[in-house]
């Protein structure tokens, strides 16, 4: 193919994967999160704790519980989950592989940085911008850039932080800058050190040839999406069941017992953690648990380790980084929930 009509295809892919980045986001987040954002103000409430309503703790595990629990996941969740794989398959479909390369490949800090400030528009949850990491890390991103992106939609996103500030406090936002901000860079260079330079990637096979035709992109990009859907989705799904099914076990009984004992905020650090919630939806779980009378240096520990990850986004990136460096992200994570609590004890947060 001549240099000119490379160069016009190249184009024509970059205008496809740019519109549906920008036009899905729109649809699935950024309208939808403005309107929620007048409702955060005016009512000081974002809707019901997806994780027991407003009772003092979850049904009792059941098959009843894990349905209920996937049912209400899966609707909250489903359209970013597409887009989500769109986005992923886009990726190694669309975009050339050089720029990838180029902007997120490098094992400094830059890259770190770009991934993580490329994430802030996305605003997905853990489990729906897995798949964009996965997209990420078949196009040759360096380990700490996927992690910074894939951190930084939940920890960072721009509206769950104004949703915070207006449900529960601005200083619960300020709080959750002040250890989002290194929890997403710091861990992103960390995974970056952490990575041999020279060590093979994880699960990367050889890049295919640049697709030449947009019938060739079609069916590249076909191709891609079912794949990742079928090799993501039935391991997402089970864990969403199992998780749905024990989180009574995971979460007890919520009242003015559960203070700020520092085993009551390590222990939800970690179920925080493991645990898996749609965006911002943190924000009426902690704000159901402190009306219980929870204390404030265990809310802070799920306020910080409910989003940025969980079991199943864990589980869904295992191919894409080795299981140390997952390992490694699951405990930073509970680390800095800890840390939030014993902050939030500190300062008198409630």
């Amino acid at each position: 193919m001549p240099a000119a009509a490379l160069s016009s295809a190249r184009t024509v892919r970059w205008f496809v994967f740019v519109l549906l980045a920008v036009a899905g986001l729109f649809y699935v987040k950024w309208y939808p999160y403005y309107g929620r954002a007048f409702v955060a103000a005016s009512q000081h409430s974002i809707g019901h704790s997806i994780l027991m309503g407003d009772a003092p703790s979850a049904p009792a595990p059941s098959w009843s519980a894990a349905l209920g629990y996937a049912f209400a996941y899966g609707k909250a969740i489903w359209q970013a989950m597409v887009l989500g794989l769109l986005l992923g398959s886009g990726i190694q479909a669309l975009l050339p592989v050089n720029w990838v390369q180029r902007t997120l490949g490098g094992r400094g800090f830059g890259s770190v940085l770009a991934g993580g400030l490329l994430a802030i528009p996305g605003m997905m949850c853990t489990c729906c911008a897995a798949p964009v990491v996965v997209g990420l890390r078949k196009h040759q991103a360096a380990p700490g850039a996927a992690v910074a992106f894939w951190l930084g939609n939940t920890t960072l996103n721009p509206a769950t932080l104004v949703f915070t500030g207006f449900v529960l406090g601005w200083h619960w936002t300020l709080l959750r800058i002040a250890l989002g901000v290194p929890m997403v860079f710091g861990l992103g260079y960390l995974v970056n050190r952490m990575a041999r330079a020279n060590a093979p990637a994880v699960d990367l096979p050889s890049l295919e040839a640049e697709p030449r035709s947009l019938a060739e992109v079609a069916r590249r990009w076909l191709r891609i999406f079912v794949q990742m859907a079928v090799r993501l989705i039935p391991e997402y799904v089970v864990i969403v069941l199992l998780l749905g099914a024990v989180r009574a076990w995971m979460f007890p009984h919520v009242g003015p017992d559960i203070g700020n004992e520092w085993l009551w905020i390590a222990a939800l650090a970690l179920a925080g953690t493991l645990f898996v919630i749609p965006t911002a939806g943190e924000v009426p779980i902690v704000q159901a648990m402190l009306a219980l009378g929870l204390g404030g240096g265990p809310a802070a520990a799920l306020l910080l380790t409910l989003p940025p990850v969980s079991l199943p986004s864990l589980a869904m990136l295992g191919r894409s980084f080795p299981v140390r460096t997952l390992v490694a992200i699951a405990v930073a994570v509970v680390g800095f929930g800890v840390l939030g609590g014993a902050l939030a004890v500190w300062l008198g947060m409630h």
